[in-house]
């Protein structure tokens, strides 16, 4: 419901009022109200009749970029021979949505509110057999119908679905719908040619040149019943063979394209729309219906359940040790004195040695300090994400505020570094300091940055533009590296952590160790635990990311987070403490990497989910083979510094 809106005149009687009856009326107008819009979220209205000022009658369509579960590379829908808006805009796009790939435009295909049409044409694309350029045109569009890419389109910030029954009778939502699909040389359909059996030429493409769009609309309440809201969007797409491209019919054959390009050929692009009064769904809610197609609550709580299990078992070793084993030997350590001296043995000889600094301590501060730092962001955007502000409806939302909040949080990342490196007795620095604003953030965007150059080559949508490279290395070198130093010099200004005993000047020799008590499988078997809490959990991202669904279940993805983190650190302290007990005191570096192999895990797991999902076919290039492992390695940054972080 809309806001009540006080005229400037009422708001200066409303000065002189009472403040008690100001309270009052503030009170009502806080209770009368059902909430608030986000930015850029606020509903639109439609009429017949379009008024400036209440609502509109016409209806944009646009499209975004084309992506395929086959390949990993996106395309501009401009990349793909189709049918260009004469009057092309491109609606300004956040950096979240640019980082993404998402390549925003408008389309020729045009609506008026309540204004059914059937069979409009749009436009005709001719091939000529002798012409190069055409030929490169076809089999381009060829290739994208073979490796299955699918249209994203959009109107009124909400994605045109296509709605199908599955096994089970289970209705399905696509957000998507293929540009066409290949019936091979043995004739076996792939793809979209399932759905119709008249797709039965032996190798022929079928391209889907004709749509069916619905639009939902919903007039009752939330518009006064002067309006309406969209609340809905579905097509179905359709191969047509035109018998008269200037005035189509949109009943013919299935439009085939021949493998091999002999003679010129016409492909007549058209639509049909439709609109159905829907009073049953509220704006509010009008992505229920695409979400609600999208399964896997039950598996999410039966992953939440067995990552529960896990918790309760590993707090219950370490509240044994804690409260039965530790507590029994410090009290026999203290009654030593008097009782006669007896030999100390386990942990309690290396007490002396334990707080000694560890080899490399500077970069072990370096990577702390900037664990802490994406730690604190990843935390808030979660957090924030539960909380609706990052929902699938904001696009680009959740990466921007990653973003935004890493370049700030660089004053955490400097004081945790600077503070550690000084516990550790460094003195050098100006080498901490630079190393925790460009060491870590460094790699990443020589990464990005090669990995973008390759995208650039391949012609991608996915290509960051130069000016976008421009503004992240501003935001890098303007704001986050300043933020670094500033905290980097409380953190020196402060005392160094004093260790609750002395540290013995002679190093004690560390006795030999069992295979189990060793570095090395001591890490390897740390970082199992974490990852199973977070397997399933994982496995729901890399599909939003690999088959382009939507990721809306933050609510559960934080409680996996929370979840994460108790692991790590309950992980850690069980097997420090048997480290110590087999009087190995080098335990800084093996806490940090005992749960930091989570990351290990993270990165091995979408490699084997790639292979298994992708089509990894000889004609996919290393361009793409290189943007999948790119890609992995940064859903698995998007966990590990949490993990790398907790013990500390």
């Amino acid at each position: 419901k809309s806001k009540p809106d006080f005229s400037q005149d009422a708001a200066l009687k409303m000065k002189s009022l009472n403040p008690r009856f100001i309270f009052l009326l503030s009170l009502t107008v806080v209770s009368s109200s059902l909430g608030f819009y986000l930015p850029g979220l606020a509903p639109v209205s439609f009429c017949e009749k379009e008024d400036a000022k209440e609502c509109q009658k016409d209806i944009q369509l646009f499209v975004n970029r084309l992506d395929s579960v086959e390949s990993v590379l996106p395309y501009e829908y401009d990349a793909f021979d189709f049918c260009k808006d004469t009057d092309e805009r491109r609606p300004s796009e956040n950096l979240g949505q640019v980082l993404f790939g998402e390549r925003i435009e408008t389309s020729p295909y045009k609506f008026t509110f309540k204004s059914d049409k059937a069979c409009v044409k749009v436009c005709t694309k001719s091939y000529d057999a002798g012409s190069k350029e055409d030929k490169l045109k076809l089999d381009f569009l060829k290739k994208g119908m073979e490796l299955n890419y699918q249209h994203h389109w959009i109107v009124d910030n909400m994605p045109v679905t296509w709605c199908y029954i599955v096994e089970g009778n289970q209705k399905v939502c696509n957000p998507g719908f293929s540009i066409g699909c290949l019936v091979n040389q043995e004739g076996k359909p792939k793809d979209a040619c399932v759905i119709n059996a008249d797709f039965n030429k032996k190798n022929a493409y079928y391209i889907f040149n004709h749509v069916d769009i619905t639009i939902f609309y919903h007039s009752g309440d939330e518009t006064n019943g002067m309006s309406a809201r969209l609340v809905a969007a579905t097509l179905e797409p359709r191969s047509v063979k035109h018998s008269n491209d200037d005035k189509p019919t949109c009943d013919g054959t299935p439009m085939d394209i021949p493998a091999e390009f002999k003679n010129n050929l016409k492909v007549t692009y058209t639509y049909s729309i439709q609109f159905k009064q829907n009073d049953d769904i509220r704006w509010a809610s009008r992505w229920d219906y695409i979400l609600v197609s999208m399964p896997h609550t039950n598996i999410q709580w039966f992953s939440i359940m067995n990552s529960l299990v896990i918790v309760l078992f590993l707090s219950g070793m370490v509240a044994m040790i804690m409260l039965r084993t530790l507590h029994k030997d410090i009290a026999r350590y203290n009654q030593m004195d008097q009782e006669e001296a007896q030999e100390e043995s386990g942990w309690k000889q290396v007490h002396g040695d334990v707080f000694r600094p560890p080899r490399m301590g500077m970069l072990l501060s370096v990577f702390l300090g900037q664990g802490t730092q994406v730690f604190i962001m990843t935390f808030i955007t979660l957090f924030l994400a539960c909380l609706g502000f990052l929902s699938p409806a904001n696009r680009g939302a959740l990466m921007t505020c990653s973003v935004v909040l890493w370049v700030l949080l660089g004053t955490p990342a400097g004081y945790v570094s600077a503070r550690l490196y000084k516990t550790f007795g460094g003195e050098n620095w100006k080498t901490n300091v630079l190393l925790t604003a460009f060491l870590c953030p460094g790699i990443v965007f020589v990464d990005f940055f090669l990995m973008n150059l390759i995208l650039w080559v391949e012609g991608s949508s996915a290509a960051i533009p130069f000016g976008t490279l421009v503004a992240i290395l501003a935001l890098w070198f303007g704001i986050s590296v300043p933020l670094t130093f500033v905290g980097a010099y409380f953190g020196f200004k402060k005392p160094g952590i004093e260790p609750p005993v002395r540290t013995n000047q002679i190093p004690r020799q560390i006795p030999q160790q069992s295979f189990f008590t060793k570095p090395v499988p001591g890490i390897i078997m740390g970082g199992i635990l974490p990852f199973g809490c977070i397997f399933i959990q994982l496995f729901f991202i890399l599909n939003s990311i690999w088959s382009h669904q939507m990721y809306y279940m933050f609510g559960f993805l934080f409680l996996v987070f929370i979840i994460l983190l108790i692991t790590c650190s309950e992980a850690t302290v069980l097997l420090c403490y048997f480290h110590l007990c087999a009087e190995d005191y080098h335990w800084w570096w093996r806490s940090f990497l005992t749960s930091g192999f989570t990351a290990v895990y993270l990165i091995y797991n979408p490699l084997n989910h790639s292979h298994m999902q992708l089509n990894l076919h000889s004609g996919i290039s290393l361009a793409q083979i290189y943007f999948q492992l790119s890609n992995t390695l940064s859903s698995s940054a998007f966990h590990s510094p949490s993990s790398d972080l907790c013990f500390f």
